[in-house]
This record gives structure tokens, C-alpha cells and sequence, in this order.
């Protein structure tokens, strides 16, 4: 039987956790699927707005050499995503494993016969920490124009 495994992401800020993430999927299957979630369901679920639209992630996500498909996931609901691609694995990273998240998708895929893989979640990057480093950058840049400002109508005569 062909595996063809499922691994949803934001992939936003592409990073090395992500590459490491689909390389070790695919080492793991046959034919890999990326789901990319997209804009509005990273917000409602997640609460955070993508810094890369969703359009731009499906191509770097497609084009990854990993990755066979690229899926745009407009739902957070993995079953709905499983009746259109009849994948027959997931891969979630290891930090879901033992939660009521991660038990709860385990529950609703086991009555589907689909397996969960959960792969190491030891990311050196991650899009979080990008995210908040970008926006302490943008915090300093905004002080040092407001600084600049004062400094220069001080010097205005």
C-alpha cells in the first residue's frame, strides 16, 4: 500500500524546523502532502496574522523538494482536509503528543485507519521567535524615528 502522509502547517517565515519537518515526513511516506493553512484560519485559530500571504507559502512550500503536493487547507478540521486527499498519515510534530489536542486528533483518525506520526519537535528556529524578533526590530526602528524627529526639530531654527 502507498503511504501518503498529510503535514498541515502555517509554514509562514520559512524556516530550518520546517525543512526538517517535511524531510523527515518524507522519509516516512511515499508521496507527501504539505497542507498550508491558510490566512484566515491562522488568525481565528491561531491568532496570528501570516507575515507571508498565503499564495507565496503554497509556491516556497511547493517547490521544496520534500514535498509532492502543497494543499491549501482552508479549515482547521483535518478530517473535512482527509475526505479530499485520502491521506493515510499525518505528521504533527512531537509537542502534540499526550496532549487533549493531540488525543483528540488521534481518537478522530484511528476510526479512519489513519496513522499519526509524531516527529521530533526540537526546531533551533521557529516561526514564533522570528515573529517576536521582527517585531521588537520594528519597535527600536519606530523609537529611533520618533528620537530622530525630537532631535531634529531640536536643531531647527
Amino acid at each position: 500500500m502507498i503511504r501518503i502522509g498529510y503535514a498541515p502547517g502555517a509554514y509562514d517565515l520559512f524556516h530550518i524546523g520546517h525543512l526538517n519537518l517535511l524531510r523527515q515526513a518524507k522519509e516516512r511516506c511515499d508521496f507527501l502532502i504539505a497542507g498550508v493553512v491558510a490566512d484566515d484560519v491562522l488568525i481565528e485559530y491561531k491568532g496570528v496574522k501570516p507575515v507571508i500571504p498565503l499564495v507565496e507559502r503554497l509556491e516556497i512550500v511547493r517547490n521544496v523538494r520534500h514535498v509532492d503536493a502543497a494543499y491549501p487547507a482552508f479549515t482547521n478540521d483535518k478530517v473535512a482536509i482527509w475526505k479530499d486527499l485520502r491521506f493515510n498519515v499525518i505528521f504533527k510534530g512531537d509537542d502534540w503528543k499526550g496532549t487533549e489536542k493531540g488525543n483528540q486528533l488521534e481518537r478522530r483518525f484511528d476510526v479512519l485507519g489513519v496513522e499519526i506520526v509524531y516527529l521530533p519537535y526540537g526546531q533551533i528556529t521557529s516561526s514564533s521567535t522570528l515573529r517576536r524578533t521582527l517585531k521588537n526590530i520594528d519597535e527600536i526602528a519606530s523609537r529611533l524615528r520618533r528620537h530622530h524627529r525630537v532631535v531634529d526639530t531640536a536643531f531647527t531654527f
